[in-house]
Order: C-alpha cells, then sequence, then structure tokens
C-alpha cells in the first residue's frame, strides 16, 4: 500500500495495484488531494501487517524542529482506506499552539524513536483514536524506524 501523511494532518492510503504503470515520459500520477498550504511530509510504501502503526507528532510551524509538540500513536485499522486522488482522512487534533504535523511514521512495530543526535527515545504510549490529540514529546524526536 501507500501511505501519505500531509501538514494538515491528513492520512490516506491505499493499494498499490491503483497505480499504473508510467513510460519514461509521463507526467506522474496523482496521490493525495492536497487543499491550500498543506504539504506531504512523510510517504511510505509498505505491506501492512496486523501491528502497523501510524506515529505522528504535531508541532507549531513557527517553533524550533523537536522543541515543543505532541506525539501521538494509533494502530492503522483505525483510518479507513481510501481511493487515490482523495484528502484523506484526519490523524491528530492538532492542540492550542499546534498547526502542523512535524515528523510522521507509518510501520510495523516494534517501532524505536530517535533524537537528532542517534540517541534513542522511549516512546511506550498507550495507542489512541485516529482524529484525537497527541501527549507532549518524551524527548525531541527527530524519527522513528521499524522492521522492514
Amino acid at each position: 500500500e501507500f501511505f501519505f501523511v500531509t501538514t494538515g494532518a491528513q492520512l490516506l492510503h491505499f493499494p498499490a495495484s491503483l497505480v499504473r504503470p508510467q513510460g519514461r515520459n509521463a507526467g506522474g500520477m496523482a496521490g493525495i488531494a492536497l487543499s491550500g498550504n498543506d504539504k506531504v511530509c512523510y510517504f511510505e510504501a509498505l505491506t501492512p501487517g496486523k501491528n502497523t502503526i501510524v506515529a505522528t507528532i504535531a508541532s507549531s510551524s513557527v517553533a524550533l524542529p523537536g522543541t515543543s509538540g505532541s506525539l501521538k500513536l494509533s494502530a492503522l485499522s483505525e483510518f479507513p482506506g481510501k481511493g487515490r486522488a482523495t484528502g484523506g482522512v484526519r490523524c491528530q487534533k492538532f492542540l492550542k499552539g499546534e498547526d502542523e504535523i512535524a515528523v510522521a511514521w507509518v510501520g510495523n512495530t516494534p517501532m524505536r524513536a530517535g533524537a537528532a543526535n542517534g540517541a534513542p527515545i522511549e516512546c511506550d504510549l498507550p495507542l489512541s483514536k485516529r482524529d484525537a490529540s497527541g501527549v507532549a514529546l518524551p524527548g525531541p524526536i527527530a524519527g522513528f524506524a521499524g522492521p522492514r
């Protein structure tokens, strides 16, 4: 499946089989429909499993990266699949002072989080509903990783 997450907190996933092969001179294909100033902040091609999760960090677009924000973990099963070229579904509710998804990840557990210097950050949070808000960051998370 293909997974898109936008800075405006929209997640879209659909089967890769919906994308037809394109030739060398192709103009591309529509993935997710964006509105306003929304941008794609995460894309992944992944075969989801029963333990696939979605991790998102909401933050302020004017804050220094990793200095503030909230983290949310949800089971992929909370997110209905939609067709390509649609807007997706909300993946995190913004709290006061938050206006963008700064970091996102979709993958199979176990998930690991890390700081910019590579130090591990413990993220043992319970899974939340699809469009819930997050909890305070346990540290300045720069990214996530999991098994392939």
